[in-house]
């Protein structure tokens, strides 16, 4: 059996006429004109009105959009969700000043994301160096101090809900 391209045209008898926008070596994923999209095996009853060949996209969708995503978290501002630990889910910063004044109070979320969005930048600056024609002492020299600001950020690793998302300093050899 020859696997149809996307671009090819079928009638299926449960699903009427429809086009093939998406082939794995198992399925189709067919828009058809009456149902919507359905992804039916390739093995299915159908009769085909239009064969295209060599048309099969290599790259699903899912793997563009995250690729994409990678692309846009890389290169932008573009933040990355981040979720805080759930002990600290809907809880509250507060700053208790050494003189008799009001404290400050803030939602630990809103603390938090500003923490991210810290990171986020620092990782922006970092590709934006690493892209840079600096030469390359220049280039240790100002990644040098981005790692101490990642290390100066430790302390506020004890509200990620994943180590992964820790902050790191410089390692200790």
């Amino acid at each position: 059996m020859k696997i149809l391209g996307i671009g090819s045209r079928i009638k299926h008898p449960e699903f009427g006429l429809g086009v093939v926008t998406n082939v794995t070596s198992k399925h189709y994923w067919v828009t058809f004109i009456e149902n919507g999209l359905e992804t039916i095996d390739v093995d299915s009853e159908f009769e085909v009105l239009e064969a295209l060949e060599d048309e099969v996209d290599s790259v699903s969708f899912y793997e563009v959009e995250k690729t994409l995503k990678n692309i846009l978290q890389k290169w932008s501002d573009v933040t990355q969700i981040v979720p805080i630990a759930d002990k600290w889910k809907g809880g509250k910063l507060i700053m208790e000043p050494g003189t008799p004044t009001q404290n400050k109070e803030v939602p630990i979320d809103t603390f938090f994301n500003k923490i991210i969005m810290v990171r986020d930048r620092l990782r922006v600056m970092e590709q934006k160096i690493n892209s840079s024609n600096l030469d390359n002492a220049e280039k240790v020299e100002l990644q040098q101090h981005i790692t101490r600001c990642y290390g100066s950020l430790t302390t506020f690793n004890v509200l990620f809900k994943s180590t992964n998302d820790y902050f790191v300093g410089e390692k200790t050899k």
